[in-house]
């Protein structure tokens, strides 16, 4: 409210400049000029005073106040058009420091300043110093209703801002861990291969490391993408064929995977497909990191005419208490940011089963 107080009190300064030009006809012009000088020290000073306070009580005694002290300015100064923008000027500022109730009920004080004129005078001034101060009231309320609104935009904004932002940081998390921690898992798993078969078998093992050279270029590229535009997304092959290929890494990774297709395939939204993708990858990820598992199956399910299903089986340890990772709540977040959603069952000595469903 800082702007509308200033102008408030640019505007009983000019007000208070009109009474002194108008008061050289009065009785008596120098108590007129001084009690508006009161007025005015009180409309400024003392306004912005009890506005700091924001306390009922002193707000009322304040209006009441230059109510009283303004009724005089007027009958001091003869009615001068000044005395008149002085009352004005409080009416504005009851809209501030009042209920809207009580602030029209200075409004409606306000024109019985005329009272003691003659009769047609005084109803003609004072229903036209009545529609000024309802126009004041109207207008300083819509001004403060507009301020308002823009503050409590600002407010909105700065948290859309932040909620943008945690959803980018949420949003670079996942694909730094889908993306480059999926890569480095298989370059873990292929070095740890290459390095048991190392003695016995020198060919077989230079073939496992030149395939963990290729998947760390080719996480060093991932990198580089999301380094760039902070938008990695997966390579645009159809999802089958992008399956086929974790799947083939997966078993070259040490674990043998397969890719079973029911039904047709057909394309789906870019975020569902990426959801999937994703979800399979994870998947697999967690079977070569902690399954201890003989082997994988990826499962993608087009028969259902309202969603396809992927899921990622295997045959390993199982755990009861899956699901807490950082990787599957990614995983949860993707599906249900397609309209899908995610289940997982795993029990010990069962193995696990990771589905992901989306409208498709």
């Amino acid at each position: 409210m800082g702007g509308v107080n200033r102008a408030l009190a640019a505007l009983t300064l000019a007000a208070y400049a009109t009474l002194v030009v108008g008061v050289a006809e009065a009785h008596n012009p120098i108590a007129a000029v001084l009690l508006g000088a009161l007025y005015t020290l009180a409309a400024t000073a003392g306004f912005s005073w009890v506005a700091r306070r924001h306390r009922r009580g002193i707000s009322i005694a304040y209006v009441a106040a230059q109510l009283h002290l303004g009724f005089i300015v007027f009958i001091t100064s003869g009615a001068t058009v000044g005395s008149v923008l002085l009352l004005l000027i409080l009416v504005s500022q009851s809209v501030l420091l009042l209920p809207l109730r009580w602030a029209l009920a200075v409004v409606a004080l306000v024109p019985f300043v005329h009272v003691g004129m003659a009769w047609g005078d005084g109803l003609r001034e004072g229903l036209g110093t009545l529609a000024a101060a309802a126009f004041a009231a109207v207008l300083t309320h819509l001004i403060v209703r507009e301020q308002k609104a823009r503050e409590q935009l600002r407010v909105y904004s700065l948290q859309v801002e932040r909620l943008a932002a945690a959803q980018e940081r949420n949003r670079v998390a996942r694909d730094i861990h889908d993306g480059l921690g999926h890569s480095l898992t298989v370059v873990q798993m292929q070095v740890k291969a290459a390095r048991a078969v190392l003695h016995k078998d020198p060919a077989r093992a230079d073939a496992v490391l030149a395939k963990a050279q290729q998947q760390a270029e080719e996480a060093l590229a991932e990198v580089r993408r999301s380094v760039g535009s902070l938008r990695e997304q997966r390579p645009a092959v159809p999802l089958p064929e992008a399956l086929r290929a974790l799947a083939e890494e997966a078993s070259a990774a040490g674990v043998p995977t397969s890719l079973d297709i029911s039904g047709s395939a057909r394309p789906l939204v870019a975020e569902a497909e990426e959801s999937l993708y994703r979800a399979a990858q994870e998947g697999l990820t967690n079977v070569r990191k902690h399954a201890q598992a003989t082997h994988a199956s990826l499962i993608l399910d087009y028969t259902s005419g309202a969603e396809v299903r992927l899921e990622v089986r295997d045959d390993g340890v199982g755990n009861a208490a899956v699901g807490s990772g950082f990787g599957l709540l990614g995983v949860r977040e993707r599906a249900a940011q397609a309209g899908g959603k995610m289940s997982i069952e795993s029990a010990l000595g069962k193995g696990s089963t990771l589905s992901v469903a989306v409208p498709g």
